[in-house]
């Protein structure tokens, strides 16, 4: 793998990296939401949510669209939800090997 190629994986990685952009982005799984909607969920100030949700789009996780005044976002690329997955593979992994241990 190249230096960049590296780095750019890295970038997406780093915008999952936080739990309330975790949780942004299990919501939309359901279906596109509105800043407005997200807010209840991700229990934030809205320029917080603001820079959470500029940040996936930046990485390209999320893109928008308007619709009226509101603006809703939705998952760019749904392959994103494997990576996800992932984690909780891991997670269960990692509670087996605890359990084994005790």
């Amino acid at each position: 793998m190249k230096d960049e190629e590296a780095k750019l994986k890295a970038e997406i990685l780093k915008a999952l990296a936080h739990p309330v952009r975790i949780k942004i982005i299990s919501e939309l799984i359901k279906k596109d939401k509105c800043a407005c909607e997200m807010l209840k969920i991700a229990q934030v100030d809205p320029s917080v949510l603001s820079r959470h949700i500029a940040q996936l789009k930046n990485v390209g996780i999320l893109s928008e669209r308007k619709k009226g005044v509101r603006v809703y976002y939705h998952i760019t690329c749904p392959c994103i939800l494997k990576a996800l997955e992932c984690t909780a593979g891991v997670l269960k992994a990692r509670i087996n090997r605890m359990k084994n241990l005790i």
